[in-house]
């Protein structure tokens, strides 16, 4: 990335179960906060990029979504532009913005993604995410999903009776073929949650701030096996917001440089047909190789990472494909604690989707706010000592195997 970007101001919403509070008023919430942040008024926002994936769905708003939004806080006449890729859009709006200023259409960009999902409708709820993968196949899109899980049996009374995500069947198929293929065990995943609910206690901002052992966590109620209650990501409303200026801009408006984080590589990478086997060509191992060489630097070279754990599954999957260790490893390392806040690499210092919340046009905006506070040494209690180099990894929908989008951004001081 040859021009200086960075990023000035960051701001979000507590995440949880808000039925009382608009999406109007929770993006207002998320972007005053990053203009406060940033020390910037409103009128000093050149273009936004508006991440929502749900509010057709849930709210029948299914245009001008990021215009309804921004306006109703005063921020129009600008280009705004909409931005859905399932659970990647905040990302993938934070990857606009970036390039928005590369290409010397602005100089000060707005990201903002925003979710309201949770509603007393649990049918309508969950159906949301029915739209995430290709619908055209009907039942056989899921279907090839789940056989990746072919060959470990689910045991009885391991699925719950309650209303579901079907992402939580696909999350639970790629266990059980990470188990059969590995040895990857029901413990080594719960490892993951465990870790995670503890770091969200430090969370102020976290849907769930309860810690959890491992044991615990194995013995919550089930989810469909080998997951579990607390290893999965609740429904969640909130937004978050990040502001990017170029390094013209910064010196122009003599913003505070000492809280500036600089973007090294913010990528967008679509899925392509692969064998489940063909681990090596994963949609995130591609994104993160582009991002790796976009910004100079190597896996050994990150101090902190959030990845999207929308599952604890999601996690082992992801620290694999970022070259944290081997194929295979991710789940013993996690079991061995090195990525724990003090480990060898923390992931997840916020408390990950599972603890977090996944308002899922927030998320990936949501990681940003995390490692932008990381890298500042403004994390608190759980600070990563010594942060340098960020890595966050945010994907969204499925096609055929995998993710159907993955967005890796990798910051930096």
């Amino acid at each position: 990335m040859s021009e200086a970007i960075y990023v000035v101001g960051v701001g979000m919403t507590p995440f949880g179960r808000c039925l009382d509070v608009s999406i109007k008023e929770m993006v207002r919430q998320a972007t005053g906060s990053a203009l406060r942040d940033a020390g910037l008024e409103r009128d000093a926002i050149e273009a936004a990029f508006y991440g929502n994936a749900s509010q057709g769905h849930m709210e029948g708003q299914h245009m001008i979504r990021g215009q309804v939004a921004l306006r109703a806080m005063g921020i129009g006449g600008i280009p705004v532009v909409n931005v859905e890729n399932a659970c990647a859009s905040g990302s993938s709006a934070f990857a606009l913005a970036v390039n928005h200023i590369r290409a010397g259409a602005g100089e000060v960009v707005l990201a903002v993604g925003a979710e309201k999902m949770f509603s007393a409708d649990k049918a309508r709820m969950f159906s949301v995410f029915d739209g995430a993968m290709d619908v055209s196949q009907g039942t056989a899109a899921l279907a090839e999903l789940t056989r990746q899980g072919a060959g470990i049996e689910i045991p009885p009374g391991t699925t719950s009776p309650r209303p579901y995500s079907i992402f939580m069947d696909v999350y639970a198929a790629m266990a059980r073929a990470h188990m059969k293929r590995f040895g990857t065990t029901q413990r080594q995943i719960a490892a993951v949650a465990a870790k995670n609910h503890r770091h969200s206690v430090h969370n102020p901002l976290s849907q769930y701030r309860d810690p959890y052992t491992i044991e615990q966590v194995l013995a919550a109620a089930p989810i469909t096996y080998p997951l579990t209650v607390p290893m999965c990501s609740p429904v969640s409303d909130g937004a978050a917001a990040a502001i990017v200026c170029s390094a013209h801009a910064l010196r122009r408006l003599n913003l505070d440089a000492r809280r500036a984080v600089r973007v090294l590589a913010a990528v967008v990478q679509t899925g392509a047909d692969r064998s489940y086997d063909d681990v090596s060509n994963h949609v995130t191992v591609r994104a993160g190789a582009r991002a790796y060489e976009m910004a100079g630097v190597g896996p050994g070279d990150v101090s902190v990472a959030e990845v999207h754990d929308a599952t604890a599954m999601g996690e082992i999957l992801q620290i694999e494909n970022l070259g944290f260790c081997a194929f295979g490893e991710g789940g013993p390392m996690s079991e061995r604690g090195e990525t724990q806040i003090g480990g060898r690499i923390p992931v997840n210092p916020s408390g990950g989707l599972e603890s977090k919340g996944h308002p899922v046009g927030a998320t990936g905006l949501a990681q940003i706010h995390e490692l932008v506070t990381q890298l500042r040494g403004e994390a608190l209690a759980r600070q990563v000592e010594h942060a340098r180099i960020a890595v966050a990894e945010n994907g969204g929908g499925t096609y055929g195997v995998e993710e159907a989008v993955a967005c890796v951004t990798i910051l930096g001081r």
